[in-house]
């Protein structure tokens, strides 16, 4: 499983001219791509990681200042462009695998007592983002 975590002031997800998802607030706008190997030990560190990372201003977490995550699925995270001119998506999970790892990472996140926005899982997507720092970080899970 990987993430990119976005250090964000605002940001929304747009879906065929409606906003499905949005932080009017500073936290973290999360890609979230998902691989063919990956299950609950993956949905469950990366929650924890994601809630527990100190990269919010003054060394903060998600945990520390009650700060929202807008999680939006990103298959292009596992693109392979190393041969040829065109990426290669094989490492991606189909979305019957994708889709309930991703909905069980933001429900643990709510679980954990994240406010979670979300993206439309599958959809052509306009994502908007204000960064904040910048700040951006890669997680993969182990």
């Amino acid at each position: 499983m990987r993430a990119v975590l976005q250090r964000v002031s605002s940001a929304s997800v747009v879906v065929d001219g409606a906003v499905v998802g949005a932080l009017d607030v500073p936290g973290l706008l999360v890609y979230l791509g998902i691989t063919h190997d990956d299950g609950p030990a993956e949905v469950t560190w990366m929650a924890r990681k994601i809630r527990d990372l100190r990269i919010l201003p003054g060394e903060r977490s998600v945990a520390d200042e009650g700060a929202p995550v807008l999680v939006v699925s990103q298959f292009t995270l596992y693109g392979d462009a190393r041969k040829g001119r065109r990426p290669t998506w094989t490492a991606a999970a189909p979305g019957s695998v994708s889709e309930p790892l991703y909905d069980a990472v933001c429900a643990a996140l709510e679980a954990a007592g994240t406010h979670v926005e979300r993206g439309v899982f599958g959809a052509d997507m306009a994502v908007t983002s204000v960064n904040d720092g910048p700040l951006t970080v890669l997680l993969e899970s182990p």
